[in-house]
């Protein structure tokens, strides 16, 4: 039986943004136990936009609609690294921690725009 059921799972691009919101989230509640509930909130949110624009640009029944779903879902992964820059900045995270987490959204925002350059224009 296969386990996937939309075509999304086997994008490589949606398979990684998964794999990297892991430890944001956790991120996320390590924020939110420091009371920082905005910057958790918008966390949380911004991680979650790059898989939802994924997953729902490859419903779409065009591939300029799809490139307008990767477009939005590159933009979050810029406002994920905007996010972690300013707590990196105000002292509130890691930086050692978040560096890792930066390399990761730098490598996610190639494989997006490598993915959407390869759709029929």
């Amino acid at each position: 039986m296969n386990d996937k059921q939309f075509r999304f799972q086997d994008f490589d691009i949606w398979k990684k943004a998964a794999c990297f919101s892991g430890p944001l989230f956790e991120l996320a509640d390590d924020l939110e136990s420091k009371r920082l509930f905005r910057f958790a909130d918008q966390l949380r949110g911004a991680t979650m936009s790059i898989t939802n624009n994924i997953a729902e640009g490859s419903g779409s029944l065009s591939d300029a609609d799809f490139a307008n779903f990767l477009n939005t879902a590159r933009r979050s992964v810029f406002e994920v690294a905007n996010i972690l820059i300013l707590l990196t900045k105000d002292g509130r995270v890691d930086s050692v921690r978040v560096k890792l987490m930066l390399n990761e959204l730098e490598e996610e925002s190639r494989m997006i725009l490598a993915f959407r350059r390869n759709l029929k224009s």
